[in-house]
């Protein structure tokens, strides 16, 4: 992970940029500052770092803990939580449809209190509301539990007085202060920011930091020691260890100099908290809904003054304006989406997947990008030994045995890759290899030297008298161990390392660290006289045996889970903080074209639109900081993807939020599950493919219910303008078109539970308010011409044609209307030909039959006079069966000719 080059803050956030990337300039700010000044303890001596937080390696006085934690604060970082219930509670009406209906109903509730389109549109209203609600405040306290699952103390050293022997106190993580002396063991936490003054064989995970797999080693040193490089970057400081790592092995001690706000991992949360951005859902919904909002705006008024001055009655007029008003208005589509999203959510935690956003679920469909780092989703997140190579590079067993023997006798806490070779060579070796020899004595493994031996006394065989042999076996760098070899096994020969030779070797282990895998080299030495105790300086003149190669392997089905996203639409591009050799090792092996591997410093001196070039034409990006990745992420948006990140660590928290669905999993830390949309319960791209697909659902249900609903409104306002300027009398009663938008809507709840084609899961689908438009204005106007075809049949076959008969003109026209909304649903509900090619799922066939026998049966029944029904003739049903084919027909039709103009439909 390299830090970033310092840019202007012009070039970070111009005087006009939106509020993200002001959020972006912030965090790049805060981290370069807290970075330059922990590379500034990190390059001093340790004891300069305990007196800048005037602190002693007895540690802190119980006084002196208490009053710094009153000045510094709890050692916490902002955090992002879920608002009160009765915030998200108002949250969950913010709708701009929901303020439509609230202002229609408002209004009919000033022209008529007892007007019962009142109470309908508030129960709209009502039920979609908290069903959003439930639905996010329920998987909110779902993300709350996983959250509550982690280490909350940690080992400081603390003295009761100013002359008191130091003790050590399990004290909570957020009472942690500056100067704390903390003791260090495998499997701790780091709770704080740590200059290290004290440390054995310790190795410490930073994957959550830098997105590295492999844990790194760290000691107490200082610039100019041996193993210490000069950097500005706090992650690659070897005396370093920042809060939200933590220890795989080793012990060590280290002097807290930052807590909360102040320490790396704060600096970078402070900026993750507030209002998120805009994502593809919310900018969607927003188009589209101000789309309709425009057709009612201009629609309205038209059928208001039409209706006023060819009849002459304002009120009602004005009455039948609003009615009109309401008829345009999809008022269900707040209760759709919302049913649509909660019964996705339903369905996904089925998956093991918990929606802590239900927006997520469509961008999750739309999703035509998805950046993921590689550690535990497309490897399996585990060190193994992958090959055992002699001096040629060749795979010999030779070489895994004295690995073996080397990991299997060490006393001290083996590491990662000291597991993977015992892994490797199993249970059954382990008796054998006890009998075959003993421990004499071991040289640890310690920073400087960067190697560990293990001397071993091969045991006599039965009725063997001879001398007994003590063996060396050194493991260790590759550049250490070979520095001190003078001999190589070559086919079973013991050779002199020539020059030529050394460089042969090294070119073998080069090689495959180019590889992508982690090398060590092993080498022997038989010693000439045997005796119970070795040091460092017994580490010489070895025999070089060949090398072990560690890699964390990839899954074995990450392959086919990327094919998998492929044939749905989505390129997959991988953004770590690992090198890029290890990246592009990984990569080639799941099957992904790598190309150019570009490094996240690579990025910082490109402006916007270069970033958003280089973003569209490279698969692979490594060593990248938490910046980077935001910045890539925005570089993707900008560029018209719907982008998908999946990340777990502290690194990953600032690309999840800005991502347009964020995708963590429930072992990740707790800023990137809180800046997280979607939790994974478990980290497997495959369990994502399907939840793409639900997503894809989803969104196809949703935009099924506003174009069927769009049209259909907009063919019957369009009639309605026909029968107001050419008829005598309203065409239809106000309470007639709510309770036929009533019918109709509720025949629609089941919308959530239809099934989609399979061609249309088969790529990204987003918003489209311009096709929604067309699809309106193309599609709706077919339902006129059968509305005026009935007009015409009411007028002149049944002689509804006068004031004293506008109840059977308008009691045909209600049932003809209702009856060819509802089967017209199946006709737009899929490209192919319904009932042959594509059917319904049954909920929706169930609606369908239930809404069109309410609406034969509503002017025959007892609500028929109260609603201003008459009885139709027997006369009038073939006539309503042939217009409904005809209807049926010629939509199949221009269906047909739709697709081929536009090459789509839903």
């Amino acid at each position: 992970m390299t830090m970033l080059t310092p840019r202007t803050p012009a070039k970070l956030a111009p005087p006009g940029r939106s509020r993200r990337e002001r959020k972006a300039a912030e965090l790049e700010s805060r981290t370069r500052i807290v970075g330059e000044r922990l590379a500034g303890i990190s390059a001093a001596p340790g004891a300069r770092a305990l007196q800048s937080v005037d602190a002693s390696l007895g540690g802190l006085t119980r006084a002196e803990a208490a009053l710094r934690l009153e000045r510094h604060g709890p050692n916490t970082v902002a955090q992002e939580r879920a608002p009160r219930w009765y915030v998200q509670l108002a949250k969950a009406f913010g709708n701009p449809f929901i303020a439509v209906l609230v202002l229609l109903a408002a209004v009919m509730y000033w022209q008529d209190p007892a007007d019962p389109g009142v109470v309908i549109l508030s129960v709209m209203v009502g039920i979609s509301g908290l069903l959003r609600f439930w639905q996010e405040f329920r998987s909110g306290r779902a993300a709350d539990a996983l959250a509550r699952l982690v280490t909350t103390t940690c080992a400081v050293q603390r003295r009761a007085g100013s002359g008191g022997v130091p003790t050590t106190l399990e004290v909570p993580m957020d009472q942690v202060v500056p100067g704390d002396v903390v003791k260090l063991a495998a499997g701790d936490l780091i709770p704080a920011d740590l200059r290290l003054l004290t440390a054995k064989d310790l190795m410490i995970s930073q994957a959550a930091l830098s997105g590295e797999s492999l844990p790194v080693a760290k000691a107490d040193t200082r610039v100019q020691d041996l193993g210490q490089q000069v950097t500005t970057d706090p992650v690659e400081a070897d005396n370093l260890a920042l809060m939200g790592t933590s220890v795989t092995s080793g012990t060590a001690t280290g002097v807290v100099v930052a807590t909360g706000s102040d320490t790396w991992f704060g600096s970078m949360a402070g900026s993750l908290v507030g209002e998120r951005p805009q994502t593809n859902f919310d900018t969607g919904v927003r188009k589209v809904s101000f789309l309709l909002i425009r057709f009612m705006l201009v629609m309205v008024p038209v059928v208001f003054m039409i209706n006023g001055l060819t009849k002459g009655d304002w009120d009602e007029a004005f009455l039948f304006g609003i009615a009109v008003a309401v008829g345009l208005t999809p008022e269900m589509l707040p209760m759709v989406v919302s049913a649509n999203l909660a019964r996705g959510a339903v369905a996904l935690a089925k998956r093991k997947v918990v929606v802590k956003r239900l927006n997520a679920i469509q961008n999750l469909g739309a999703m035509d990008v998805l950046c993921t780092d590689k550690t535990g989703t497309l490897t399996e997140d585990r060190i193994v030994l992958d090959r055992y190579l002699d001096v040629h590079g060749n795979e010999d067993g030779e070489v895994l045995e004295y690995g073996y023997l080397n990991a299997h006798f060490q006393t001290g806490l083996r590491n990662l890759m000291d597991r993977a070779v015992i892994d490797r060579v199993g249970e059954a070796e382990e008796v054998v290899v006890d009998t075959r020899f003993s421990l004499v004595d071991e040289i640890p493994f310690d920073f400087a030297r960067r190697r560990m031996s293990v001397v071993l006394a091969r045991n006599p065989l039965a009725g063997d008298r001879g001398p007994v042999e003590h063996v060396m076996i050194t493991k260790g760098a590759v550049e250490e161990v070979l520095a001190l070899c003078t001999h190589m096994t070559d086919r079973g020969e013991r050779v002199e390392l020539t020059e030529q030779l050394r460089w042969h070797v090294t070119r073998i282990a080069e090689d495959n660290n180019r590889r992508g895998l982690r090398v060590l080299a092993v080498a022997t030495r038989t010693l000439d006289t045997p005796r119970d105790t070795y040091s460092v300086a017994d580490e010489d003149r070895l025999t070089l045996v060949g090398f072990l190669a560690f890699l964390d392997p990839p899954k074995a089905d990450a392959a086919r889970a990327l094919e998998g996203l492929a044939d749905k639409g989505i390129a997959v591009k991988v953004v770590t903080g690992d090198n890029e050799l290890v990246a592009a090792r990984v990569c080639a092996d799941v099957g992904i074209d790598v190309g150019t591997v570009v490094p996240g410093s690579a990025t910082d001196a490109l402006d916007d639109a270069e970033l958003r070039a280089l973003a569209a034409r490279t698969t692979v990006f490594a060593k990248v900081n938490p910046v980077q990745k935001a910045r890539i992420v925005r570089a993707l948006q900008a560029d018209g993807h719907t982008v998908g990140f999946l990340g777990d660590g502290i690194n990953d928290a600032a690309a999840l939020r800005d991502a347009d669905v964020g995708i963590s999993v429930d072992t990740a830390v707790d800023i990137a599950k809180e800046s997280a949309d979607i939790i994974l319960l478990e980290k497997d791209l495959t369990v994502l493919e399907q939840g793409v697909l639900q997503g894809r659902t989803t969104f196809g249900n949703t935009i099924k219910y506003i174009k069927m609903t769009a049209s259909s409104n907009f063919g019957n306002v369009f009639s309605v303008l026909v029968a107001s300027a050419f008829i005598p009398f309203q065409p239809m009663l106000a309470i007639m078109l709510l309770v036929q938008n009533l019918v109709y809507d509720i025949a629609q709840l089941a919308t959530p539970w239809d099934r989609m084609d399979e061609e249309y899961l088969r790529r990204p689908r987003n918003w489209d308010a311009k096709g929604i438009g067309r699809f309106m204005v193309t599609i709706g106007p077919i339902s006129s011409i059968f509305d005026i075809a009935m007009f015409l049949i009411m007028w002149h076959v049944f002689a509804a044609d006068s004031v004293a008969d506008q109840s059977l003109f308008q009691s045909g026209w209600f049932v003809e209307g209702l009856l060819s909304q509802t089967l017209i649903v199946h006709m737009i509900r899929t490209r192919k030909i319904p009932f042959v090619q594509s059917r319904a799922s049954w909920p929706v066939m169930v609606m369908t039959v239930l809404a069109v026998l309410t609406g034969l049966w509503l002017p025959f029944s007892p609500l028929a006079s109260s609603l201003g029904f008459v009885p139709l003739p027997a006369g009038y049903f073939p006539w309503l069966i042939g217009v409904l084919l005809a209807y049926c027909t010629l939509t199949q039709l221009v269906k047909t000719w739709y697709i081929r103009r536009f090459g789509t439909w839903l």
